[in-house]
Parts: C-alpha cells; structure tokens; sequence
C-alpha cells in the first residue's frame, strides 16, 4: 500500500539518491522484489522524473562497479564466521 501521494518510481529513487543504497536493500525496505525496483526504475522513473532518473542511474553503474568488493568482503565474512565457530567447538 502507498502511503505517498508520488508514484513509487520516484520513491525509490529517491530512497535510493538519499541512502545510498542498493537496488537489495531498497527492494527489502519497500518489500517489493528487486525484479520490480530495477524495472520502476530502469523503464517508468525516466519518463516520470529525468532529473532523479539520472542521479539513480549514477547510483546504480556505482553500484555495480562495487558489488565485486561487497561479494568479497561477504565471503570474507563468512568464512571468518565458519573458522571463529570452529574453534569455538574446541574449547566447549
């Protein structure tokens, strides 16, 4: 339900400029699939906001020029995870 009197393309993209988030993290805040918020954002913010659509569009190609470092760092941190439990296995 839109508690907003904005079209949710704009919302979106207007949480994402201000928040500085991912197309996932947006898609869990507004819990909507991220198959909708990349296509209210790919195909209807342009036509409904071009000025926010550029900013998003920055953001996004930020985004994906990142997400290398954040899947490693999530391996990292998994891994990490696995080996702390393990010795904590030893010492119990």
């Amino acid at each position: 339900m839109n508690l907003s009197d904005k079209p949710r393309p704009v919302e979106l993209g207007e949480y994402m400029v201000m928040s500085r988030t991912t197309v996932r993290a947006a898609a869990v805040h507004f819990g909507i699939s991220k198959s909708t918020v990349h296509k209210d954002l790919r195909t209807k913010l342009p036509k409904l906001d071009p000025a926010l659509y550029s900013r998003v569009e920055e953001l996004l190609e930020l985004n994906k020029q990142e997400r290398h470092i954040r899947g490693g760092l999530a391996t990292k941190r998994k891994y990490e995870q696995i080996a702390s439990d393990n010795n904590n296995d030893r010492i119990s």
